[in-house]
């Protein structure tokens, strides 16, 4: 694009150039999802499920919500009534599929692209975190399983996705659902010999997914897709209450190792997930947006 171009395509020199549009704030129809089609995965429950619901209130005509079990949860059936009660057009569709599956990932979120015409957001969220282990006993089983999940299965999402964008024509946004601990490793404590956070397979998978955004960016940015990555760092969820629930002194000792002194919500992570499905975020590609309480800055 030549200069020429991107000096017309300025709102700043079209408004101050043109005297007869009147001024009227834009910041909102640039976060607007309205009309777009997304596909999440790991979205029965928790946070991916967070991130389908706020798809939605930004206006996302279909999400589709993909995770293994048959049938959705409790959980995803009441956030499925409150979008249709939003009365803005948006609604969720449960979709039954592991993400480990190449082919038939890709031939479901094609199915889902042809039914909309589209497909414009894509957030692979599904994970999976095990039991510690010490490092130089984790079980081969159990680390190939997360990667299979965390690594492997966030790539054929993210395939499934951006193959319909490219077939399609369109500019998407692909999110990967990446965490703090790709970049740190979490601090276990060797006079207590705490070891809740002897996660080799998951620090490896997570820190795999940063790779794969900035590799898939630099791709797919002349097709107009964006590739991005978010980190969240101590997120309270009913999966990790389960766990911290039964062990308060886990709870204290997460929650000092941030400069908030608290673990974060699901909401929060909510403004950056719009934010990077948006056209808001059309010039940000290959970055990771930590939101993490500050846990990286001490």
């Amino acid at each position: 694009m030549s200069a020429t171009q991107l000096k017309s395509k300025s709102r700043y020199y079209v408004t101050t150039t043109n005297p007869a549009l009147s001024p009227r704030p834009k910041i909102f129809e640039e976060f607007s999802l309205d009309g777009r089609v997304g596909v999440v995965s790991g979205a029965n429950r928790g946070l991916g499920l967070e991130m389908a619901l706020a798809l939605c209130e930004a206006g996302c005509k279909t999400v589709y919500c993909v995770d293994l079990p048959k049938l959705p949860s409790a959980e995803w059936e009441a956030t499925g009534r409150f979008v249709k009660g939003l009365g803005n057009g948006s609604h969720l569709e449960y979709v039954c599929a592991d993400v480990r599956d190449q082919q038939n990932l890709w031939d479901k979120v094609e199915q889902m692209a042809d039914k909309e015409g589209r497909m414009d957001v894509c957030i692979a969220a599904a994970g999976v975190l095990k039991a510690p282990h010490d490092c130089l006993n984790y079980p081969a089983e159990e680390f190939r399983e997360v990667m299979d999940v965390n690594a492997s299965g966030v790539l054929f999402t993210a395939q499934a996705a951006g193959r319909q964008m490219v077939k399609f024509k369109r500019p998407g946004s692909i999110i990967l659902i990446a965490s703090m601990s790709g970049s740190i490793t979490n601090r276990v404590s060797s006079l207590s010999r705490d070891i809740d956070h002897a996660w080799v397979s998951y620090n490896t998978s997570k820190s795999a997914v940063l790779q794969m955004a900035r590799s898939m960016a630099c791709e797919l940015g002349p097709l107009g897709i964006c590739v991005n990555t978010l980190s969240p760092g101590y997120i309270y969820t009913k999966l990790t209450g389960a766990f911290l629930d039964k062990q308060p002194h886990l709870l204290d000792k997460w929650s000092s190792m941030n400069p908030m002194g608290r673990l974060g919500r699901p909401d929060e992570l909510r403004g950056v997930i719009a934010w990077l499905a948006s056209d808001a975020s059309s010039f940000c590609t290959g970055s990771d947006i930590l939101v993490s309480g500050g846990h990286l800055s001490w």
